[in-house]
C-alpha cells in the first residue's frame, strides 16, 4: 500500500535525497525510498483500486491538471483533506534547510506555485512506490508535459522552487522506466537538461568548449546545487547506454558542449562541502556515461600560471579527480558504490591519453626507492588500492586492478614489481597472463610508447634481495638444506612429493598449471610430464606424481 511522508502532515513534502547505487559504473534507482513513512490518518487503499484519474492531453495544462487536482485524494478522505487546508502554510522542505533549518518561506510565495510544489512532492512518492502510476505515466505520454515544463523555466531570471521536483519526477520515471530514457533521447532530452543545467549554473563562455572560470565567483547555493545533481543524474539515465557507440557528428558537439559545463562543475566549489563531493561524485558517474573520445574538452584549455600540467597539457580536472578519488578511498563508506566509477573513469582517461597516465602515474607509482615493507602496507594512494585488489568484491578489486595495470603500461613485469605476484595474481588469471609475459595478449585499443621503466639507484642496490611474491625485500633466510648430502636432499624431495600426491588424491588441494593461453588449469588437462623412475617408486599413482612435480 502506497504511503505518504510525514513531513506532508505539517505542510513539507518528502524532499530529501532518493538513494542511488553504482553497479559496474552504472547507477541505479534504489529499492526504498528516503523519507516515505507510514502516518495516521490515511485512506488504505487496496491493490489496484486507484483513483480513476483521467487525463485526455499530454500538454503541459492537462499534466499539471492531473498533479493539482488529484494529488491529494489519492490519500486522504474528505476530511482529512479538509483539515489539512486549515494547516498554516508550509514551511521549506528538507532540501531547503539544510542551512537554515525550519524557517518559514517567504510572504511573496504564490499560493499556486506552493501548492504545485506540494502536489508535485505528493507525485514524486506516488510514482516511487507504485508500478501502477509509473505505468499510467507512461501510457498517459506526461513525459512530453514534464519535458516542456522543464525547457520553459530554462530562460527564468529565477527558478521556480517547483523545478527541484520536476527534475526529481523525471529521474525517478527515466530510472524506474527505462523505456523512457529513448523517448526522451528522441525529443531532445539531452539538449534540454544542458540548458537547464547551464542556465542553473549561470554558465559564461570563453571559447565553444571553454567555460570562464572565475575565482571570484560565489559558491554554488544549496538550491542550485541539487537542481544541478538532479539534472546530472538524469543525464546519465539517459546517456549510459551509448557509453561505447560512436557519436554523430552532431552528438559529439553536444556532448562536448556538456563535457565543457562538467569541466565547471568538478572545478567549482559550493556552499557545503557534502554538496561539492555529492556535484562531483554525479560529474563523474555522467563522464563515464558520455563517449571517451569526447572527454578530450577537459584536457583542451589554455595552461594559466597556477595550472597543473602535464607535457604541456592542462591537467586542472585530472588533479580535482585525484583528489576526488582519494577522498573516496580515505572515506571508507559504501566503498563499491563510490569508488568503482572514478577508477573506472580515470583507467580509461590513462588509455586514451599518454599526458593524462604520465601525471596520474607520478602521484600514484613513484619510482620504486624503500622496498622494505609490503606494497599494501602503508596510507599512500598506491597502498590503498593495492589493498584493494585482494578486496572480497569482485568488480572492485578488478577496478583497482585495472588502473595500475594501465599505468604500468600493461607490461606484466613491470605490474608485478610494483603490486607483488601475491596481489597481481588475480588480474592476471583473469586475463590469462599468469605464463609472465611481458606484452599484452588479449583486446586492447590503448597504444603506449616503448620507454623503458628506470630502476632508482636504492632499488638496483636490493633488486636481488626482493620477493617477487611479496613485492618486498625479505630478511635473509638460512638455508634448510645446510649441511645435508645429495642423497639427504633427493630423499627429502621424494617425501614431500608423496605428501602432495596423498594431499591431491584426497582432494584436499588440487594441483595447478599454466596453459598455453596463460590461464589457470588442472594439472591433468595438461598432459603428462614424466618423473624420474626413483620418484614414481615413492608415489602410489604415476598420476599423482606426475601432478605434484610439476606443480
Amino acid at each position: 500500500m502506497i504511503r505518504v511522508c510525514a513531513r506532508r502532515k505539517h505542510g513539507r513534502g518528502c524532499g530529501g535525497d532518493y538513494p542511488v547505487h553504482q553497479a559496474g559504473g552504472r547507477e541505479r534507482c534504489s529499492d526504498t525510498a528516503a523519507g516515505v513513512q507510514q502516518t495516521g490518518s490515511l485512506t488504505k487503499i487496496p491493490p489496484h483500486t486507484h483513483s480513476p484519474v483521467q487525463v485526455s492531453s499530454t500538454n503541459n495544462k492537462s499534466f499539471f491538471c492531473l498533479t493539482l487536482q488529484y494529488a491529494q485524494c489519492f490519500f486522504f478522505d474528505a476530511d482529512e483533506r479538509e483539515r489539512r487546508r486549515a494547516l498554516e502554510r508550509g514551511r521549506k522542505d528538507r532540501r531547503e534547510s539544510k542551512m537554515e533549518g525550519e524557517e518559514e518561506e517567504e510572504e511573496g510565495e504564490l499560493a499556486e506555485e506552493s501548492l504545485r510544489k506540494e502536489a508535485m512532492k505528493v507525485l514524486c512518492n506516488v510514482v516511487y512506490n507504485s508500478t501502477w502510476a509509473q505505468e499510467r505515466f507512461s501510457a498517459l505520454s506526461l513525459m512530453n508535459g514534464l519535458v516542456e515544463r522543464i525547457s520553459s523555466s530554462v530562460n527564468w531570471s529565477s527558478p521556480s522552487s517547483v523545478q527541484f521536483y520536476e527534475l526529481r519526477l523525471m529521474f525517478l520515471i527515466t530510472a524506474l522506466r527505462p523505456e523512457l530514457n529513448n523517448q526522451l533521447q528522441k525529443i531532445g532530452g539531452v539538449s534540454i537538461l544542458t540548458a537547464a543545467l547551464e542556465s542553473t549554473l549561470e554558465v559564461k563562455w570563453k571559447e565553444p568548449y571553454e567555460c570562464v572560470l572565475d575565482p571570484a565567483a560565489p559558491p554554488i547555493s544549496p538550491e542550485a546545487s541539487q537542481r544541478v545533481i538532479e539534472i546530472l543524474k538524469i543525464l546519465f539515465n539517459i546517456t549510459y547506454s551509448n557509453h561505447r557507440q560512436e557519436p554523430g557528428e552532431d552528438d559529439a558537439a553536444l556532448y562536448r558542449h556538456l563535457v565543457a559545463i562538467l569541466r565547471l562543475c568538478l572545478l567549482r566549489k559550493c556552499m557545503m562541502a557534502d554538496d561539492t563531493d555529492e556535484l562531483q561524485g554525479h560529474t563523474v558517474n555522467l563522464l563515464t556515461a558520455l563517449p571517451l573520445q569526447c572527454l578530450d574538452v577537459l584536457l583542451s584549455v589554455p595552461l594559466t600560471p597556477d595550472s597543473e600540467q602535464s607535457q604541456g597539457v592542462n591537467m586542472d580536472c585530472v588533479h580535482t579527480l585525484l583528489l576526488f578519488m582519494e577522498h573516496r578511498l580515505e572515506s571508507g563508506d559504501k566503498i563499491k558504490e563510490k569508488l568503482t566509477p572514478i577508477l573506472n573513469l580515470l583507467t580509461e582517461s590513462c588509455r586514451a591519453h599518454r599526458e593524462t597516465r604520465l601525471y596520474i602515474r607520478k602521484h600514484i607509482l613513484p619510482p620504486l626507492r624503500d622496498v622494505s615493507h609490503k606494497p599494501e602496507e602503508g596510507n599512500t594512494v598506491k597502498s590503498r588500492l593495492i589493498r584493494l585488489m585482494t578486496h572480497l568484491d569482485t568488480d572492485l578489486k578488478h577496478c583497482a586492478a585495472d588502473l595500475i595495470f594501465v599505468l604500468c603500461k600493461e607490461n606484466v613485469r613491470r605490474f608485478v614489481k610494483y603490486t607483488g605476484y601475491g596481489n597481481a595474481a588475480g588480474l592476471l588469471a583473469t586475463r590469462g597472463l599468469l605464463g609472465g609475459q611481458g606484452v599484452r595478449n588479449y583486446n586492447s585499443s590503448a597504444q603506449y610508447s616503448s620507454d623503458s621503466d628506470s630502476d632508482t639507484e636504492e632499488y638496483r642496490q636490493v633488486r636481488d634481495r626482493i620477493n617477487p611474491v611479496t613485492g618486498r625485500m625479505e630478511v635473509q633466510q638460512p638455508d634448510p638444506m645446510e649441511g645435508m648430502t645429495e642423497e639427504e636432499k633427493e630423499e627429502e624431495a621424494k617425501r614431500l612429493i608423496t605428501l602432495f600426491s596423498k594431499l591431491s588424491r584426497d582432494d584436499i588441494i588440487q594441483p595447478m598449471g599454466v596453459d598455453e593461453e596463460g590461464k589457470l588449469v588442472p594439472l591433468q588437462g595438461l598432459g603428462e610430464n614424466p618423473m624420474t623412475e626413483d620418484a614414481k617408486t615413492e608415489t602410489e599413482t604415476d598420476e599423482g606424481a606426475d601432478k605434484e612435480h610439476m606443480d
